[in-house]
């Protein structure tokens, strides 16, 4: 199976996004597996309980950053796969037309969990060179010895073999499940289209409205990813405002840093397969004499709400999440100071969304008024 370099960059966003769930994992585990040796050397009521504090967060972070990171790309992995599908339903046809079972061109998308691998493998190395600095961080206030980092191998076959395993797994069989189709409609590039109506009547409702509701009803994973990408950027940056309150610095620039990234990455990918898939439909309006801004209020205006709902929630995902920390984790400890919802946080980096999110809706619009009806024919 061929993979071309467009193929590669878009699984590009799923090597950065395990990249990141390793790394944040990495952090984590490996320190609640190297300060364990201290535990019974512990002679302070204050060492103890913030050694059980820091166990707690570990676990904490890594279950809930890792899994939602896990998840996020399990699905992206999935979109791919289907993506690859339906853009080489022809050679996958003839295919099976000549023979070739299910299972055995399915084998041949294990090379998907390669992104898997190489994500991974280099969230897991650069959280190797930063842990010396972050067991300083976590133990700012001297009362533990200084602990060694050690590697830990059963933490590599965790973090970054088995998961490489599960995804190519995962790649295999759901190709296996979306090739058990017969060989003709593969080859025709068949694809389901489900008619829903909506209450509305057609003649209740503009040309350009019924097609920004078609937009969204058609393109169900760009609205999860750029929902996510909003909700990256809402929870991420408001929660390192906190984190440098609460925590330190350093931590509060690990996770604006890891949220940027993924804000970018899934909305890139998001946005740039919009512009791709619609392509034809913005050329014909082109044709029609629509203008270049309700062509782009067509395609790319139908997300805006999603954004802004994705932002909202990441808002009250991050106030959730903190709360929860410091009223049950840090419970026992003292001079750690209230948790409550940071309006400052929220009126720097909503007004900053949104000069980000549009200015990105305004190049892609751009790349939509190039787009004609003579180029798309002509491929």
């Amino acid at each position: 199976m061929l993979i071309n370099v467009k193929s590669l960059l878009k699984l590009f966003g799923v090597s950065i996004v395990m990249c990141c769930a390793a790394f944040v994992c990495t952090l984590f585990l490996s320190y609640n597996m190297d300060i364990a040796g201290i535990k019974d050397s512990l002679s302070s009521d204050a060492a103890v309980t913030l050694y059980n504090a820091l166990i707690t967060t570990g676990k904490v972070t890594a279950a809930v950053a890792g899994g939602c990171l896990v998840i996020t790309s399990a699905v992206l992995l999935l979109f791919y796969v289907k993506n690859y599908i339906d853009s080489h339903g022809r050679d996958l046809g003839i295919l099976k037309a000549l023979g070739c079972s299910n299972m055995k061109t399915a084998l041949r998308f294990w090379v998907f969990g390669l992104s898997v691998l190489a994500g991974c493998a280099a969230g897991f190395a650069a959280a190797y060179l930063y842990l010396p600095a972050f067991y300083k961080l976590q133990n700012a206030e001297k009362l533990f010895p200084d602990i060694a980092v050690k590697f830990h191998f059963s933490l590599f076959l965790c973090l970054v073999i088995l998961p490489s395993a599960v995804f190519s797994l995962l790649a295999i069989f759901y190709a296996w499940y979306k090739l058990k189709k017969p060989p003709l409609e593969l080859l025709k590039n068949a694809h389901e289209i489900k008619n829903k109506r909506n209450k509305q009547s057609d003649k209740e409702r503009s040309f350009l409205s019924e097609l920004r509701s078609n937009t969204l009803r058609g393109k169900k994973s760009a609205v999860f990813f750029i929902a996510f990408s909003a909700f990256c950027f809402s929870a991420m940056t408001q929660m390192s405002f906190s984190m440098k309150k609460l925590a330190s610095a350093q931590m509060a620039f690990i996770m604006i840093t890891i949220g940027l990234v993924l804000a970018f990455v899934t909305l890139f990918l998001s946005l740039s397969s919009v512009v791709k898939e619609h392509a034809k439909t913005v050329a014909l309006l082109e044709a029609f004499g629509y203008t270049p801004k309700e062509r782009s209020k067509a395609v790319l205006g139908a997300y805006r709400p999603v954004s802004y709902i994705g932002f909202a929630v990441g808002t009250l995902y991050q106030y959730g999440l903190l709360k929860i920390m410091m009223s049950l984790v840090y419970a026992d400890i003292q001079n750690i100071a209230s948790y409550g919802f940071d309006f400052v946080a929220l009126a720097i980096f909503l007004p900053l969304f949104v000069a980000v999110y549009e200015l990105m809706m305004f190049a892609y619009s751009l790349k939509i008024k190039k787009t004609s009806l003579k180029k798309i024919m002509t491929e």
